[in-house]
C-alpha cells in the first residue's frame, strides 16, 4: 500500500472512530436526569416509619409510609437549610374513628403496658393554625403534635401535646394535656386537665367571639423550633420540652394511680371548663393501668367547623367551605406541622395494635 492510500484510511478510520467517542464520553458525562429529579420522601428524612401506620386528612388509613407522600396532607418541604417532613390537616373533611377532627398523624403499629418502657422524642415547628373559630371555644386556633392513646376500654388520652395560637398573636402557647380514664362503661363524663408549658393552658380563652386575650410574653411563634420527649418507665409518665431561648420544663404525671377518683378530686379548672356542660365524670382507681397504649404523632386539627352550641370546649364554629379542603388550604383553615427529627422505642413486651385500627378504619 502506497503512502498516499495510508493517509486516506487513516483519515477515514478517524472519521469514523470520532462520533463514537464522542458519544462514549458525552453519556460518561451526562447527568443522571432520573436520579437527579428524585423525590425527597419523609422516610428519607426520619426512617422510622415501620413503627407506624399514617392516617391521612381525608380519614384513610396509608399504612406505613415508606416512600410515600400526598400532595394535600403529607409531604416533604425545604426551609432552605434542610428538609421537614410535612403534616397537614383541614379544619373539615373525612375524619378517622369517631373524632370531630381531621388529622394527617402516624398512630403506632404496637401497643405496651405503662408499666413497661417506652419514648417518643421530636422535634418540630408549628407553620399554621386556622384562622377562622370562636374564640370562647377552647380548642380554637389549636393543633396536637403528640399524644399517647389507648387502644382499649374507652379509648382516652392520657396525654395530648397542644400548640395553640389566636389569629391576632404573634407568640402561641404550648400545653400538654392528661384525659382521665373514666370509670365505669359511660364515658361522657370524661374531661381533661390542662397544664402549661409556654404561654397559657388550655382555659384561656377569649370573652367574645372574635376577643382575644392577652398575648402570652413567654409564647412560641409560628415557626419556631421546640422538642419534647416522652417517657413512660414504671407506670410514670416523664414529660421534658425544650426550646431555644426559653426555659426548658419537665413534669411527671403517674398512668397507674388515678389523682381523681371522687367528685372531690376534680380541679377548679375542670369545675369551669367541663362540669358546667355535664363532664364531670371521676376516674378509675388504678387509671389506666390495664390497658395498652400507643403513641402517636404529627397535625391533629383541634379546630372545627361544628357548632359552639354542641360542645363549648371542643366545637369551633370555623370556616370550613363546607369539606372543600383547597378552599379551607386557600384562605388558612388548616393546621400544618413540620418535624426535623424524631425517634421511638417499645419494650420487646410490645404487642400488636391490630385491634385499634380494625375498629376505627
Amino acid at each position: 500500500m502506497n503512502k498516499k492510500s495510508i493517509t486516506s484510511l487513516a483519515t477515514f478510520l478517524i472519521l469514523c472512530i470520532s462520533p463514537l467517542l464522542n458519544s462514549c464520553l458525552n453519556t460518561t458525562k451526562e447527568p443522571d436526569k432520573k436520579e437527579a429529579t428524585k423525590s425527597v420522601y419523609a422516610s428519607d428524612i426520619i426512617p422510622f416509619f415501620n413503627h407506624w401506620n399514617l392516617i391521612l386528612g381525608d380519614g384513610s388509613n396509608a399504612g406505613k409510609a415508606i416512600d410515600f407522600k400526598h400532595d394535600d396532607f403529607f409531604y416533604t418541604a425545604n426551609d432552605g437549610k434542610r428538609n421537614w417532613v410535612v403534616y397537614k390537616a383541614p379544619n373539615a373533611g373525612d375524619t378517622h374513628g369517631t373524632s370531630n377532627n381531621t388529622r394527617t398523624e402516624l398512630a403506632q403499629v404496637k401497643k405496651w403496658s405503662p408499666e413497661t418502657d417506652a419514648k417518643l422524642t421530636a422535634t418540630l415547628k408549628v407553620m399554621n393554625v386556622s384562622t377562622t373559630g370562636d374564640a370562647r371555644v377552647a380548642a380554637s386556633y389549636a393543633v396536637v403534635v403528640g399524644q399517647i392513646h389507648s387502644a382499649d376500654g374507652h379509648e382516652n388520652e392520657p396525654l395530648k401535646i397542644f400548640y395553640k395560637k389566636f389569629p391576632s398573636h404573634t407568640k402561641g402557647s404550648v400545653f400538654w394535656h392528661y384525659e382521665i380514664n373514666t370509670a365505669g362503661d359511660n364515658n361522657s363524663g370524661r374531661w381533661d386537665y390542662s397544664t402549661a408549658v409556654w404561654g397559657n393552658d388550655f382555659s384561656v380563652v377569649g370573652t367574645e367571639e372574635n376577643t382575644y386575650p392577652e398575648e402570652p410574653e413567654d409564647g412560641i411563634a409560628l415557626g419556631e423550633e421546640f422538642s419534647y420527649e416522652i417517657e413512660v418507665k414504671d407506670g410514670m409518665m416523664n414529660l421534658k420540652f425544650i426550646c431555644e431561648g426559653h426555659e426548658t420544663k419537665s413534669f411527671t404525671k403517674n398512668l397507674i394511680v388515678s389523682d381523681y377518683t371522687t367528685t372531690a378530686d376534680i380541679p377548679e379548672q375542670t369545675q369551669n371548663l367541663f362540669v358546667p356542660i355535664g363532664q364531670d365524670g371521676v376516674e378509675r382507681e388504678n387509671a389506666y393501668a390495664d390497658e395498652g397504649l400507643f403513641f402517636k404523632l404529627g397535625s391533629y386539627n383541634q379546630t372545627n367547623g361544628k357548632s359552639p352550641e354542641v360542645n363549648k370546649n371542643w366545637c369551633s364554629g370555623a370556616e370550613t367551605h363546607g369539606g372543600d379542603i383547597q378552599k379551607q388550604y386557600k384562605d388558612g383553615n388548616y393546621a400544618e406541622v413540620w418535624f426535623k427529627t424524631a425517634s421511638i422505642y417499645v419494650s420487646d413486651a410490645a404487642v400488636s395494635n391490630e385491634g385499634y385500627f380494625t375498629k376505627n378504619d
